[in-house]
């Protein structure tokens, strides 16, 4: 039997699964009050462009130093788009990304592992010839010693 009793270990990892859960999981009382909150947000709240029908009225391009001071959308991306929102009459930000620094992106990180790949290809190389070499002097030290 051992110090622990039977199925020991097992044991602790069914409480230590068990405790995690528990922990992670709260009242349903408390998830209602939370939902309640968030769907009883003032719809103003919401931008127009998700709720309504929407004309983009300028494409996206990268926010000034002035709109990245004022504009909150600027932040997450550096780029905005202005949007005319149909029903409500108005024009709104909105966050985007830039299709060219988004491209931009892409190649650098596809060149890098282009990059990366090559001088692992050639490392493989060189230390197989290295192993093999080494493989072969061992052979011909052993056939000498005969």
């Amino acid at each position: 039997m051992g110090p622990r009793g039977p199925g020991g270990p097992w044991r602790c990892a069914l409480y230590a699964v068990l405790g995690a859960l528990a922990c992670g999981l709260r009242p349903a009382a408390a998830a209602a009050i939370s939902d309640e909150k968030r769907s009883a947000s003032p719809v103003a709240a919401t931008p127009c462009w998700r709720v309504e029908d929407f004309v983009v009225a300028q494409e996206c391009s990268r926010c000034s130093s002035f709109q990245v001071k004022t504009v909150a959308e600027c932040g997450p991306t550096g780029f905005i788009e202005k949007i005319y929102c149909a029903t409500s009459k108005s024009y709104e930000f909105s966050s985007c990304r830039s299709a060219v620094r988004e491209a931009r992106v892409f190649w650098r990180f596809v060149g890098t592992a282009v990059c990366v790949a090559a001088v692992s290809a050639v490392l493989v190389v060189c230390r197989q010839r290295i192993l093999d070499r080494k493989a072969l002097e061992k052979v011909r030290k052993q056939i000498e010693s005969i």
